[in-house]
């Protein structure tokens, strides 16, 4: 594998592929979208393109305006430390969790914790086989936690996927004991209303709360369906986690959220959250629900209150996930345009669909409004066979500026500034080349997170990828340091 480094942004001049476009046109007016696939209903090549597709593509790798079938291009000032292949678990690697010297990797057969203690040599501690889509991960203390999102046979490591229409169907949140990070136990289990698609932490002295995000996706689903307007609330005992239990079901959207189509084409309909990222040292969470942005105060974890609610019906399709800034006043809401099985990152979709909303936190209190600025989207424009979609990334602690990383699925890892919210613009960047030229395929980093000195990548089809940025904007990051990290729950890196 080759490894290019380059200092100019490259813009694929790439023609609409016709099969790429009947695709997009299917998932860009669609009243729902299903945020990133599950491997258990679609699978992860999405289609064959035409021979002058392929043709197309190729002469774009000729003429160096794209990188050859897997192919590593990165800006100079990232260096590309190491790759771990995926192991025994070979669905598609999804989000990340760290703790001291270990990072914890969510997979849909089941998660895997690596000790990188040695970021250029990590090394595979442990592999828990245990499906359910799509694994979504968090740690905290001697808990780690896992949702489940697709109907299962029960709640055991070992059951099986079935039809939703069955009475024994399962879903919801996991719970592992992992004092022994070579031995996880598996001590617990919530059920929680339409499962459990993503989850966030919020620790509070004895317990810890989890809010799960999930929503009623289509009529597929009978025993999930709409009005499902809220989250579940689990109140787990740090002490006795067997005593987890859900405590309460919030309402988020006592009008029904978001319509979606036809009063608003092209966004989804709000059936629910795809992803909330809690700011305790401010008592502040941000909800990406679909067809809504939301802005609300969690002082009390088990009755979160609405402080401001936003829609974009010109240019959002589905508010996927949420970042803050550290001084809580900004918000990054990211566009999951196309559910994650589309190359939504092409001059046809342009700089302004697909994107990430940049919002400013203005006023005090219950009087804050969240107010739009401006979108940030990669401009290295993608072939129309690589799926790329705006997608999880988390802050690098640079006191004074706001700089995030972030995930781009087969747009690679990007490395961008939005101190001035207005303005915001890439400083970095790492991406392999297509997969293949015969499919649109799904594969790249699905999470991209800065943790003590090095960013660390979950690539759905390549594994476990290490990344050092040396550049002085970035810098003083590397002087702080963390015990635990799950990005959704944002810590104050400057008070502790």
């Amino acid at each position: 594998m080759t490894s290019l480094h380059t200092t100019r942004v490259r813009r694929r001049r790439l023609g609409a592929v016709a099969a790429a476009a009947g695709l997009l046109a299917t998932l860009l007016t669609a009243t729902t979208a299903a945020a990133t696939p599950d491997p258990g209903d679609a699978p992860s090549n999405r289609g064959a393109v035409t021979t002058g597709a392929q043709a197309e593509v190729r002469d774009a790798i000729a003429a160096g305006n794209i990188p050859g079938v897997d192919e590593i291009v990165h800006s100079p000032n990232i260096k590309h430390l190491s790759n771990v292949p995926k192991g025994d678990l070979k669905g598609l690697n999804t989000d990340l969790a760290f703790q001291g010297k270990y990072a914890f990797v969510g997979n849909y057969d089941g998660f895997v914790i690596y000790d990188i203690s040695k970021p250029k040599k990590p090394k595979t501690v442990t592999q828990v086989l245990c499906p359910g889509s799509q694994n979504d991960i968090s740690v905290s203390g001697n808990l780690l936690f896992l949702s489940t999102d697709s109907s299962r046979s029960d709640d055991s490591c070992s059951s099986t996927s079935q039809p939703a229409t069955e009475k024994s169907s399962w879903e919801g949140i996991k719970i592992f004991d992992i004092s022994d990070k070579r031995k996880p136990k598996y001590v617990a289990a919530v059920e929680t209303a339409c499962g459990s698609h993503t989850h966030t932490l919020v620790p509070e002295g004895k317990n810890v709360y989890v809010y799960v995000s999930s929503y009623a996706p289509s009529e597929t689903f009978p025993d999930c369906q709409p009005p499902h307007d809220g989250i579940s609330i689990i109140k787990v005992p740090v002490k006795k986690p067997q005593k987890a239990r859900v405590v309460n079901f919030p309402v988020l959207f006592p009008d029904g959220g978001n319509p979606g189509a036809p009063e608003n084409p092209g966004v989804s309909k709000t059936t629910g959250c795809h992803d909330l990222t809690v700011l305790p040292s401010k008592d502040l969470a941000a909800g990406a629900c679909m067809g809504d942005g939301l802005l609300f105060s969690i002082e009390d974890p088990e009755r979160p209150r609405i402080i401001d609610r936003v829609q974009d019906n010109e240019n959002f399709a589905f508010w996927h996930s949420a970042t803050f800034n550290q001084d809580a006043d900004k918000v990054v809401f990211t566009d999951e345009l196309g559910g994650g099985g589309a190359a939504t990152c092409n001059e046809e979709i342009g700089p302004q669909r697909g994107a990430n909303g940049i919002y400013d936190i203005v006023g005090k209190g219950d009087q804050r409004k969240l107010v739009f600025r401006s979108y940030f989207k990669i401009d290295r424009h993608q072939a129309d066979v690589e799926v790329c979609v705006a997608h999880n990334g988390s802050l690098m602690p640079v006191k004074g500026r706001d700089v995030m990383v972030q995930a781009w699925y087969q747009g690679g890892v990007s490395v961008w500034d939005f101190t001035n919210s207005a303005k915001p613009k890439e400083i970095a960047f790492f991406e392999r080349g297509p997969v293949t030229l015969d499919q649109v395929t799904t594969a790249g980093p699905w999470s991209a997170y800065y943790y003590n000195g090095h960013i660390y990548s979950a690539d759905i089809a390549k594994g476990f990828d290490v990344l050092r940025v040396d550049d002085r904007r970035t810098d003083p990051a590397k002087r702080v340091e963390l015990d635990e990290l799950n990005v959704q729950t944002q810590p104050d890196y400057f008070d502790r």
